[in-house]
């Protein structure tokens, strides 16, 4: 799909699109806790046991654990405080948050300019990275908490990765239901799983108050310089505790700015740090703790329990991001950058509820072969964190942008933020590069396909639109060229075409085969515009060109669901009877050549996807009884 410059966003003055009483609001950050947090919520689990059990260990003594615990501190107020709660959440496309939408909102403002084709890469490699992030957080998720078992009952060692994987397929299994229902429990769920983290750390901070020196980041610097290249290393297992902040960012249309930072610094920020601080409490009281630093500061009693606490907070944390693939699946499809796939709309009510089963099949035969692959959330934290510190380095340079080109900040205060945010992200980037070797080349192999896949549909459309622009027959010549012979039948025919000019392929077809017209024809063309929502007053246009024969445009934001029906239906003042209307569509196959364009692998890989993307009939929610369909070969 095309895709058109829209009006001016207003970006930073962009004001909720939550509002209303307190009740309202309570609600509102209760949900953003369910939804929001899970990922980040659940990293006590693995972070800290990562830092000192790990691929790179360290031993638990005090220089070791304060310098540890002053760097999650610090990473924590740096990286989600400050740079996501305080400054990229204004950086927002009409209320909408995320890699993609941000791209939007930058596109708009770039378009034209040479830096324009560079931006698009940038926030389609971001994209590209949070498909390995979906594919890893379920695993290391879920798997951190079943292995609290070992804690409790060491028998159920063996039962790990099977009871991990039962977990995994029953979560993506109910995933067709949509999560409605379910997503009404997650905010008192996650409520009660933070209050828990609190608890049971503040346990341990009372015994080693000691643990709270951790707040000075002379800690932090000296443990980085005594260390050395240990110490450089141990960032990578540090960035584990920011994962998922990219969430406070691309889950914002959904519960708004507000909600979602107070449900941080009232709620998540000071359960995390508290815990944190227990754990590096509890190295320092026992340093055996080392081997699962979260169990061990639970009693006895209470371990059992706390598994399947911990159990249901991952299947939350892992559930945040299905959504999340299938909210950035649903944008990225509308924007033009993967095929039409079958959406199934899980809500009257919510469109951001969505179900995609080649998403979500795909995901869980990917998320079961790292559990049975890597065995341990220690392996799977060694391949976790290179796709998301990708992912936030170029949040950054796309806020960047937001700076210069539209808020145009004073530009000494745009660089330094920049400065600060890119120093931090490049030195976990950096720490986590190392990592390739022990699994850190999965999420970036996933990422690499997903560009690949991305920017090939991409440029594959755009091709194809120039060939079809290339050998369509002018209108106005059309019109002319009509003989009176020709019958009219009545009716009238929709005819599909991603272009705005020129006569659609199957109307012509048709006309050959046929040797018939309808009474009255309109060339629909459906456009997906740089913003989230296209306004009903704005949504469609139609335009006489002569002879009966109209032109219309359909416009959506990216985040709307197409629905031609519903919008012909309330088309004023041209009006459309469903039940005396056909939908012609071109069903093109693409035919690869060395004609100049993209790479021969390239054009195999476009026209393969193009055979098995969605019918438009499908997409669109086109009556089936009322859709004809013409085929036709293009090259390219």
């Amino acid at each position: 799909m095309a895709s058109v410059h829209g009006p001016t966003a207003p970006s930073f003055q962009t004001p909720s699109p939550h509002t209303g009483n307190g009740t309202s609001n309570i609600k509102l950050c209760l949900g953003a806790l369910g939804v929001v947090y899970g990922d980040i919520g659940t990293s006590p689990l693995y972070a800290i046991k990562e830092c000192f059990a790990g691929h790179v260990p360290l031993d638990p003594t005090p220089d070791n654990v304060l310098g540890v615990l002053s760097l999650v501190f610090w990473a924590l107020t740096v990286i989600v405080t400050i740079k996501y709660v305080t400054f990229i959440m204004r950086a927002d496309n009409r209320g909408e948050g995320g890699s993609l939408a941000l791209l939007a909102l930058v596109t708009e403002h770039t378009r034209g300019r040479r830096i324009g084709g560079i931006v698009a890469l940038i926030g389609v490699f971001a994209a590209a990275l949070f498909f390995g992030d979906c594919m890893l957080t379920p695993a290391i998720s879920v798997l951190s908490a079943i292995e609290g078992l070992q804690i409790a009952a060491p028998m159920f060692a063996d039962y790990i990765v099977p009871l991990t994987i039962a977990v995994v397929i029953a979560l993506f299994a109910v995933q067709k239901y949509g999560t409605g229902l379910v997503g009404a429990s997650f905010g008192p769920i996650m409520l009660i799983w933070f209050a828990t983290l609190t608890v049971i750390g503040a346990a341990q901070v009372v015994d080693s108050p000691s643990v709270m020196l951790a707040v000075n980041p002379l800690y932090a610097a000296r443990f980085l310089a005594t260390d050395g290249m240990r110490g450089f290393l141990t960032l990578a297992s540090v960035f584990l505790a920011v994962t998922g902040a990219e969430a406070l960012y691309a889950d914002m249309g959904h519960f708004g700015r507000g909600p979602i930072q107070r449900g941080w610094l009232y709620v998540a920020m000071p359960a995390l740090l508290i815990n944190y601080f227990g754990q590096g409490a509890a190295l320092l009281n026992d340093p055996a703790a080392i081997d699962n630093p979260f169990y061990r500061m639970v009693p006895g009693w209470a371990t059992l329990p706390m598994v399947i606490l911990s159990t249901m907070a991952t299947v939350i944390a892992s559930q945040a991001v299905i959504s999340g693939a299938f909210s950035l699946v649903c944008q990225a499809i509308q924007m033009g950058y993967l095929p039409r796939m079958n959406i199934v709309h899980t809500s009257g009510l919510e469109r951001g509820q969505v179900y995609l089963p080649v998403v979500n099949w795909g995901l869980l035969v990917s998320v079961v072969l790292l559990v049975i692959g890597f065995q341990s959330s220690n392996n799977l934290a060694a391949a976790y964190g290179l796709a998301v510190s990708g992912t936030m380095i170029t949040s950054t340079l796309l806020f960047g942008l937001v700076l210069f080109l539209i808020r145009r900040t004073n530009r000494i205060l745009a660089s330094g933020l920049l400065i600060l945010f890119l120093a931090v992200d490049l030195a976990f980037l950096a720490a986590n590069a190392t990592k390739i070797t022990h699994g850190g080349w999965f999420p970036l192999t996933i990422g690499v396909a997903a560009f690949i896949v991305l920017t090939t549909w991409k440029q594959g459309r755009a091709l194809l639109l120039q060939r079809v622009e290339a050998d369509a027959i002018p209108v106005d010549l059309f019109l002319k060229s009509l003989s009176e012979r020709v019958s009219r039948v009545t009716g009238t025919a929709v005819y599909m075409t991603v272009s705005d000019s020129g006569v659609p392929r199957a109307l012509l077809h048709n006309l050959k085969h046929n040797k018939v017209i309808h009474e009255r024809v309109v060339f629909l063309t459906v456009i997906t515009e740089d913003r989230p929502v296209v306004p009903e007053s704005e949504r469609l246009t139609i335009q006489p060109i002569g002879g009966r024969v109209y032109r219309a445009c359909l416009r959506y934001g990216f985040m709307d669901r197409p629905q031609i029906p519903a919008a012909l239906s309330a088309s004023r003042p041209v009006t459309f009877d469903l039940m005396d209307t056909s939908f012609f569509l071109n069903r093109e196959t693409i035919i690869p050549s060395a004609r100049p364009g993209m790479a021969l692998w390239r054009e195999h890989l476009f026209s393969w996807l193009s055979r098995n993307a969605a019918t438009a009939m499908d997409f669109f929610s086109l009556p089936p009884n009322r859709v004809i369909e013409l085929g036709s070969q293009i090259e390219i």
